[in-house]
């Protein structure tokens, strides 16, 4: 087996939206996610929102937030061990920081260790311009053996 090793990449922005589109056919006609960089230990990712993402109240839903930080998370891991699609979530926390208003959200991906069977991430998600983050998710990816 080949070392996993968290300094290298094994795809780039441009494959993992390929293969998010590939993937997740199904997530990608109804909404824009979509990978902006990725470096070492690091990715920044964006998704358009729209009315389906509302919740009472006009701001964004909170399964809206946790699918979004998820996601992030998803392809950080893979953006290092290369496309191995049956790693899968183990743990998400989620905290809500602030109210979610309507725009395009930006998560900000940070791995914190990636062993050889779990991956851990720290996730925060931004609304529009705000430098104020609006939730910040704790995710264990489990690297399958």
């Amino acid at each position: 087996m080949v070392a996993i090793s968290s300094q290298a990449l094994r795809m780039d922005a441009d494959a993992l939206n390929e293969l998010f589109v590939r993937l997740f056919p199904h997530q990608s006609m109804h909404q824009t996610n979509r990978v902006i960089t990725v470096e070492p230990g690091f990715l920044v990712a964006e998704m358009e929102t729209d009315k389906a993402h509302l919740r009472p109240g006009a701001l964004i839903s909170g399964p809206t937030q946790m699918g979004f930080a998820d996601m992030a998370a998803y392809m950080l891991v893979l953006a290092h061990i290369g496309p191995v699609e049956m790693a899968v979530t183990s743990a998400l926390n989620y905290q809500f920081l602030r109210p979610c208003p309507p725009a395009t959200l930006t998560a900000k991906s940070e791995l914190l260790r990636l062993g050889k069977r779990l991956a851990v991430m720290d996730v925060r998600l931004y609304s529009g311009d705000d430098p104020r983050a609006i939730g910040q998710a704790n995710v264990t990816y489990a690297i399958p053996g």
